[in-house]
């Protein structure tokens, strides 16, 4: 099944202004309310991100912490769910920076491609020798993509995450980085070149 995307921005509804304006005046109903409301979806983000249940939940915690805190600047230019949608995908990332890689970081440059002063790669480009079917098929697949996500620098590892994994778009990823646009296409193609890299080495051998 694929990622549930983040909440379109459209105007906020009567009832989620009366929300908005309860949690403001701390209300504690309110808060239980947004808790129970958008609780499923910021485990869900946090889940893709992390593959893990435990950095899932704390990530989660702390978002809603985070928003807590933040309540009285939310001005209402979007839904509460794309809100908390971006500061869960900002905890998320805080708790990758913070955990212990679970593989040791790569040297991306060694990953990718190089090319003659000619303009022509050195090297042909790798053919794989299994079917995606036969990829899928061995145990413990989707941990081991995750691990060799995770083994790139943070840099990288985080553009894939957002792009491919939570399904972001260059703006998005762009301002929750806080990169310009062009930077998220350039890691990101740099990225997508070294996993290909490092899935060729894991599944051909």
């Amino acid at each position: 099944m694929p990622p549930t995307p983040p909440p379109s921005d459209t105007a906020t509804a009567p009832d989620e202004s009366a929300l908005i304006a309860a949690l403001k005046a701390g209300d504690d109903e309110a808060f239980q309310t947004l808790v129970e409301t958008h609780i499923g979806r910021m485990l869900a983000v946090a889940r893709r991100m992390l593959g893990n249940e435990e950095d899932a939940n704390d990530a989660v915690q702390d978002a809603f912490l985070s928003a807590f805190k933040a309540i009285d600047r939310f001005e209402g230019n979007s839904q509460l769910g794309t809100w908390l949608h971006r500061i869960t995908v900002n905890a998320a990332l805080m708790k990758l920076r913070s955990r212990k890689r679970l593989r040791k970081e790569v040297a991306i440059e060694s990953l990718l491609p190089t090319f003659r002063n000619d303009g022509h790669p050195d090297a042909a480009p790798t053919s794989w020798t299994i079917t995606s079917d036969e990829i899928a098929e061995r145990d413990e697949s989707k941990r081991r993509i995750r691990e060799l996500i995770e083994s790139l620098p943070a840099d990288y590892r985080d553009v894939v995450l957002l792009r491919d994994i939570e399904e972001l778009d260059t703006r998005q990823t762009a301002q929750i980085l806080d990169i310009s646009d062009s930077a998220v296409k350039t890691r990101l193609h740099r990225a997508r070149q070294a996993l290909k890299a490092l899935l060729e080495q894991e599944f051909n051998n």
